[in-house]
């Protein structure tokens, strides 16, 4: 783990506040490991107070989190910060126990879930999103069906999911009870169903209420030019405008949802 200093990192959130720009999206291979290898030791927690609270008017968004890094200390440090997005990604990858084991991850489907609640009770509703691999290797019918009623119970905005894909050199690559293709693809339908129609009922509960939305950029929508952007939930929305709306605050009421993933 490499982490760039606090004073470098709250520097260069400056320099991009003096040049424009309103969302700054904290990345990198592993972010929750963030700080272990400053003197003094460091956590994204104290990072992101210093950030949220020096630059109040740039948005804060976070990228994919390793789910241990919720806890309360980690809601109630932040919970009073406006910038920060209530967008939050925790990697899952599979809500079966037995398949988490396999790939070797630290944490259970029940403490991942405690993450989501804790997160819901302190920011009301949060776009929470989420990874989900069917097919790793010995998933059996029981464990995929585990894994999807786990999704279905969480309520994601958004589930990101991907068959399995062999890759040599890898444990996994080696063990007994590869899935077949056909198999992979059929259980990566079920959780797009799925994934779909939980994120119109996500989207729904927005319609009618005023949302903050960075505007980024022109696009056209059958025939119609429109200014989209996304609000601190990471929801798309669509407006129609003459003036020209790029890298501003807009305060908006969506109506409607248009295709997929788009409110106007």
């Amino acid at each position: 783990v490499r982490s760039l200093p606090p004073e470098q990192a709250l520097a260069e959130a400056r320099r991009l506040g003096a040049a424009g720009v309103h969302e700054i999206v904290l990345t990198g291979i592993e972010i929750a490991s963030y700080g272990r290898d400053l003197a003094p030791r460091l956590t994204l927690t104290d990072l992101l107070e210093q950030l949220l609270g020096a630059l109040p008017d740039i948005r804060f968004r976070l990228g994919s989190l390793d789910p241990r890094i919720i806890d309360e200390a980690f809601c109630e440090r932040l919970r009073g910060f406006d910038n920060l997005a209530l967008h939050f990604h925790l990697s899952m990858q599979s809500g079966c126990d037995a398949t988490l084991k396999r790939m070797n991850r630290k944490y259970t489907a029940e403490e991942y879930k405690h993450k989501c609640d804790l997160l819901r009770k302190v920011y009301g509703n949060p776009a929470l999103t989420t990874d989900v691999i069917v097919g790793f290797p010995q998933e059996s019918e029981e464990e995929f069906e585990e894994s999807r009623a786990f999704v279905e119970d969480i309520h994601f905005f958004e589930t990101h999911i991907f068959k399995y894909s062999r890759r040599e050199g890898t444990r996994a690559a080696a063990m007994a009870g590869q899935i077949p293709e056909q198999e992979k693809t059929k259980r990566s339908h079920v959780l797009l169903e799925l994934d779909e129609r939980r994120r119109q009922e996500y989207m729904e509960g927005f319609l009618g209420k005023e949302l903050e939305v960075l505007m980024e950029e022109e696009v056209e929508i059958d025939g119609v030019h429109y200014w989209t952007g996304h609000t601190r939930e990471y929801l798309r929305v669509a407006v129609l405008s003459e003036e020209n709306l790029m890298n501003q605050m807009v305060l908006v009421t969506p109506a409607r949802i248009h295709g997929k993933d788009c409110l106007m």
